[in-house]
């Protein structure tokens, strides 16, 4: 367990006093210190639902400990160090933190439905300084912890728990003045027995943006977040079908399917070749007065059946290995990175220095060696490269 000093005393965060203690530190504006480093690393205390919560300081991941809960790899091996500060901005003090986005919250009365959310647009239009849908569900999934394996998670990892994890991190997130919390859909674990009450339920919840023709013709939209089920062919064109929801479909706008199938053809080649594999969806949606939900955006992703996101066959291989190896790793995420710039598919957190993995894609060219050299360089872990055309995987360090 890792120790804090809190005030003047030195804790677990299990000890009965522990949640007392913060109380006070939050009263006082005191910043606790997490002791996996000599000297202590900075915290701060946020009060949740009534509760009061340790948190690290912005931008100090990489300053705790690898073998702390704390730790994250440096930002700038993903997509997250391009986003930093300038489309999440956490203020500590606040409890709060602002997101900016590139998609819209609203739609009007006679505006087209817009493309599939393209994480892979030039660098002329992509906007660093705010999350696109793909950007958003890899920030929630990272607050969640999802990206995290260790062997004590085997067996854990469930809908309910993933639902429970997402609607927690989404809570403080301020967008376009609203808490995300407000704005996720998230469906509920179902069961038969209470197929009647899930319905009720998400029947109340989705109600809240029914179109009803409000200022200059606008209307809200929310934010899904689930597993696909399926894409089925519907009477007017195409409905998306997701696990725990199956009964309420989302309808596909004209032609979405066709540029999903197209932009994700990655994605859904993974999905159905591997098995086991989860398909996760992020989308906006509105609701009009009839009570049917339609898809304005949408992006994918691919997940292990440990819900840890890859790429490529080369990728989840390399995942596969380590989580039957019992190693305790960390997955880099994308972000709003287009997929010719590097990051690392994976940080072994049981070796020291941690160890930085990286899997250039099937034929990438020099320019992306050139970019992933400079990486390499810039960083102070030790690297381990396979290149999956070259042949064998090469030797991977023990944990220390």
């Amino acid at each position: 367990m890792t120790l804090y000093k809190i005030g003047g005393a030195t804790v677990e965060k299990g000890d009965h006093n522990f949640e007392t203690l913060l109380a006070a530190a939050y009263g006082a504006r005191q910043r606790p210190k997490c002791l996996c480093r000599p000297g202590g690393v900075d915290m701060y205390v946020a009060r949740i639902d009534e509760r009061y919560v340790i948190k690290r300081m912005p931008y100090s991941a990489d300053d705790h400990d690898p073998v702390c809960t704390s730790y994250e790899p440096p930002p700038e091996l993903s997509g997250l160090g391009e986003v930093l500060e300038s489309a999440i901005i956490e203020v500590p003090d606040l409890d709060a933190t602002t997101l900016k986005l590139q998609f819209a919250l609203t739609k009007s009365g006679g505006r087209a439905a817009p493309k599939p959310d393209d994480g892979d647009v030039d660098s002329v239009k992509t906007d660093a300084r705010k999350l696109s849908l793909r950007a958003l569900l890899h920030f929630l999934w990272e607050q969640a912890g999802f990206h995290k394996w260790s062997p004590a998670m085997h067996g854990k990892r469930h809908w309910a728990v993933l639902r429970k994890y997402l609607l927690q991190a989404a809570r403080h997130k301020q967008v376009k003045g609203y808490d995300l919390s407000d704005l996720l859909y998230i469906p509920e674990p179902f069961t038969l027995e209470r197929k009647q009450a899930i319905a009720h339920r998400r029947t109340a919840q989705l109600a809240q943006v029914a179109q009803t023709g409000g200022h200059q013709g606008q209307r809200r939209l929310l934010v899904l977040i689930a597993e696909v089920k399926d894409f089925a062919p519907s009477r007017n064109g195409h409905k998306l079908v997701v696990r725990h929801s199956a009964d309420f479909p989302f309808m596909l706008g004209p032609g979405m399917n066709e540029r999903l199938l197209k932009r994700f053809d990655q994605e859904l080649s993974l999905w159905g070749s591997i098995d086991g594999t989860h398909l996760v969806t992020i989308a906006t949606f509105g609701v009009n007065q009839a009570g049917v939900a339609t898809i304005e955006e949408m992006a994918l992703m691919a997940t292990t059946e440990n819900w840890l996101p890859f790429e490529n066959r080369a990728e989840k291989s390399l995942l596969d290995m380590l989580t039957a190896d019992g190693r305790r790793f960390l997955i880099g995420l994308r972000y709003n990175l287009p997929q010719n710039r590097p990051l690392a598919v994976a940080v072994l957190a049981d070796t020291k220095p941690p160890t930085a993995m990286f899997v250039p894609p099937i034929g990438s060219g020099d320019d992306y060696a050139a970019a992933l050299a400079e990486l390499i360089d810039g960083s102070k872990m030790t690297a381990w490269v396979w290149h999956p055309e070259s042949g064998d995987m090469p030797h991977i360090a023990r944990p220390a």
